[in-house]
């Protein structure tokens, strides 16, 4: 039974949802896997020993007793722990079926672990990047995931290959950023943060865990790890403070047991935090998502033509761009120097009758395009695309359609 009202949420989200047309901006990243899901979000940090995957298992069973049909990926590929959380480390095999991998289901959520694959081994992964990205690549696009209202995204800690991979190939719906209440902790969750912002991926806020231990005696509560330090960071950053939990054996107990604390009861204090956190989440989600979801493309239209570019974006701009400038502005490695910032293209040896043959979303930050030369190693953000490389339609088709 749901804690709050869901269906009149679900009312008023799709209300909110309507009008700034965020869920046609959203793109799932050209996965067909992925396509019935409506949310993907991250539990990130910066700092490792936090507990993302502690999080992350309970406040998928919390959105899951709220009504939401809810998935949840373990991209800690080297460090997988969702199998021992989920009570599912005795599965040997997965269920494969027309080259699509089946999630298992446990206490209502659909999950897929490394520490699935490895049936049980308590081997280590010794593995180089590409490998793993290729991993996570078929999380994302080989599992049945099926229907889902939230895709949540167990991630290791860092802002490596598997934080970057998600952003770029994944449509991220927002992340979640989890640290403890210590300065130090939060000044590295931070870094975390910073990385999802500068690849426009929303902060659907943030929670504070272990922020304190209560006696069971004299129910004194003692501040292990000090106190305030993640809400303060939301309250610095702007961003929604969505909750803290605290130290609890329930917890400590349920993540060896492989019981989430919400499978025992729905009273106990950590039960309570994660379905605060949940309800809290899900009421500031779209506004979040929304206002972000302004500043995204619509839709692109390439010219068949000419090969020029015309952008509709969410807020009801157009820009207009030449094929041969956005060949021209490139700044990829191959054209700039990464050192000096030095143009190495030389503009007159761009034909003037270049076009844009494909353009390709990278996230929610920026299109890859390919040219008819071949060219297609650079990367345009969209905000470089609305205030630098706008121009003129008249313009534009004076100067350059030949």
């Amino acid at each position: 039974m749901a804690f709050w009202n869901r269906k009149k949420k679900q009312e008023e989200e799709q209300q909110k949802e309507a009008p700034s047309r965020g869920a046609q901006a959203a793109r799932r990243g050209g996965f067909p896997a992925l396509q019935g899901v409506k949310h993907i979000i991250a539990i990130a940090s910066g700092k490792g020993g936090v507990g993302k995957s502690t999080l992350s298992a309970n406040l998928a069973v919390a959105l899951r007793f709220a009504g939401a049909r809810v998935g949840l990926l373990d991209a800690d590929i080297y460090g997988a722990s969702q199998p021992g959380m989920f009570g599912a480390g005795d599965i040997q095999n997965l269920r494969v079926e027309d080259n699509m991998l089946h999630p298992v289901e446990k206490h209502g959520v659909r999950f897929v672990s490394m520490g699935l694959l490895m049936g049980g081994d308590d081997g280590p992964v010794v593995w180089r990047a590409p490998m793993v990205v290729k991993l996570l690549q078929q999380f994302l696009g080989q599992v049945a995931w099926g229907e889902l209202d939230y895709l949540l995204i167990d991630l290791p800690p860092g802002t490596g290959d598997i934080q970057l991979t998600l952003a770029q190939q994944a449509s991220l719906s927002g992340a979640v950023i989890v640290t403890t209440p210590q300065n130090v902790a939060v000044g590295i969750a931070a870094k975390g943060m910073r990385m999802f912002e500068k690849v426009n991926v929303p902060i659907l806020g943030v929670i504070e865990n272990m922020s304190g231990f209560t006696c069971e005696n004299c129910d004194h509560v003692t501040h292990i790890f000090q106190q305030g330090g993640g809400k303060q960071m939301a309250k610095d950053n702007d961003i929604p403070f969505l909750g803290s939990v605290p130290l609890d054996t329930d917890i400590v107990e349920s993540g060896d047991s492989g019981q989430p604390v919400l499978l025992g009861s729905t009273e106990s204090p950590a039960a309570q935090a994660f379905l605060n956190i949940a309800k809290n989440l899900e009421e500031s989600f779209y506004d979040v998502v929304n206002e972000a979801n302004e500043g995204l493309p619509l839709e692109e239209q390439v010219d068949p033509e000419t090969g020029n570019v015309t952008i509709q974006w969410v807020d009801g701009n157009t820009t207009h761009h030449s094929a041969y400038n956005l060949r021209v502005e490139c700044r990829c490695a191959l054209c700039v120097d990464e050192d000096t910032g030095k143009q190495i293209l030389d503009p007159k040896r761009v034909p003037l009758d270049i076009q844009v043959v494909n353009m390709r979303r990278t996230g929610r930050y920026a299109y890859t395009i390919t040219f008819s030369d071949n060219h297609s190693t650079g990367i345009y953000t969209f905000d470089r695309l609305r205030d630098d490389l706008a121009e003129d339609e008249a313009g534009d088709n004076e100067t350059f359609s030949v």
